[in-house]
């Protein structure tokens, strides 16, 4: 999949991270990712962003198109060209976009799913909700600037939590093929996050503990970004490596 290079200003970015074991988050990973871990610990969550001006870089400003979205990721890491690679696999996608919906997986990475959302953002208070229309997925989240993060946060510093996450900007996309992933890599032209103290954090996948059975993931913070000129970039195809046959027969 050959993508243009896509370009536009994220609106709103609101990462919602949660601490999880990482034995747990081993077995929900395809090969060849594994966690990348913070003291211990993976980090999986919900990107809930807002993109606005999104346009092949051709198009001139004022003629792309906006939509809300959500992505449901883990940090990831995975041996690549005989190095180690960092970035993030994203399970699910969903959107309000028509067009990102028919568009994902055909021309843009990754399979995106009709959701309806519901926002009210100002610059005191976020509140994002969604549910997709296939019944799969709802989230809601509600929170408001802070100082710095939460006490019980795995990271020292926002600085240690803005890198972590600026690093893993290059993202792998669940694909209908399952041994097949499409890449995708954001592009900022500055990198700024700062904290939101969350008053509700709900989610049906995280909680959803046939998948995390109980205390295996917690909530560790949420960051918030604003008015970010990038691009996106078109990465190639990952795919994991091939099954011997007796690797077959036993599973």
């Amino acid at each position: 999949m050959r993508l243009p290079v896509i370009r536009g200003v994220i609106d709103r970015r609101i990462l919602v991270n949660y601490r999880v074991d990482p034995v747990v988050l081993a077995g929900l990973l395809p090969a060849p990712f594994r966690p990348k871990l913070v003291r211990g610990f993976g980090m999986v969550g919900v990107c809930l962003i807002r993109l606005r001006d999104i346009r092949p870089v051709w198009v001139p400003s004022g003629f792309g198109i906006s939509s809300e979205n959500a992505a449901h990721r883990a940090a990831v890491e995975w041996d690549e060209g005989g190095a180690t690679r960092e970035g993030v696999y994203i399970r699910r996608r969903d959107t309000s976009s028509r067009l990102n919906a028919w568009a994902g997986g055909r021309v843009f990475p990754g399979v995106h799913h009709r959701a309806r959302f519901e926002v009210r953002a100002g610059t005191d208070q976020y509140h994002v909700a969604l549910r997709s229309t296939d019944g799969v997925t709802a989230v809601s989240v509600r929170g408001r600037p802070a100082g710095g993060l939460p006490a019980s946060s795995v990271f020292r510093s926002l600085e240690e939590a803005s890198e972590f996450f600026r690093t893993g900007s290059v993202g792998y996309s669940a694909t209908r093929d399952p041994s097949r992933f499409h890449g995708l890599e954001l592009r900022c032209a500055a990198w700024h996050a700062e904290p939101l103290a969350m008053d509700e954090v709900r989610s049906s996948y995280f909680e959803d503990r046939a998948v995390f059975p109980a205390g295996s993931v917690e909530f560790d913070c949420a960051l918030l970004m604003r008015g970010i000129e990038h691009e996106w970039h078109g990465r190639g195809d990952l795919c994991s490596p091939v099954l011997d046959t007796s690797q077959q027969r036993r599973e």
